[in-house]
């Protein structure tokens, strides 16, 4: 059975990122999940500047978001990332952001990135340091 890479990182929700309601505006929930993306690269070798230096990017092409319950000024979250391994040349990422405190989902989400070189072409075919890296990671 293929390892599961997942990572989680704990927030805290600042004054600027709510609105006239003070709860979370919608839109930074998906810098929630980046934040989530970002430690999970790290963690397991594959940064934005791991993936940049091998000479691409990885744009993202769709996100999904379901609101649970919202975040309020000064609430801490958790934010639990994890990569879903596809055979595609893309990256998919799986997200369930929980109350700190009382370990509430808040909400659940999924991305999806693809791959483009340094030319800006899509990339049909996964790029060899990536098909190296799910290897090293146990995914294939």
């Amino acid at each position: 059975m293929p390892a599961v890479l997942s990572s989680r990182k704990e927030i805290e929700v600042r004054f600027s990122e709510v609105d006239s309601l003070r709860m979370v505006w919608h839109g930074h929930y998906l810098r929630y999940f980046e934040d989530g993306r970002e430690d999970l690269g790290k963690q397991f070798g594959l940064g934005y500047l791991d993936v940049y230096e091998k000479g691409f990017v990885t744009p993202l092409v769709k996100s999904e978001l379901e609101y649970k319950r919202p975040l309020r000024y000064g609430e801490k979250a958790i934010v639990e990332t994890t990569f879903i391994n596809d055979p595609a040349a893309k990256m998919i990422f799986g997200y369930t952001i929980y109350h700190a405190v009382t370990n509430e989902v808040i909400c659940t989400g999924r991305t999806i990135q693809v791959f483009l070189n340094e030319a800006g072409e899509l990339q049909l075919v996964t790029p060899v340091f990536f098909a190296e890296w799910k290897k090293k990671m146990g995914l294939q």
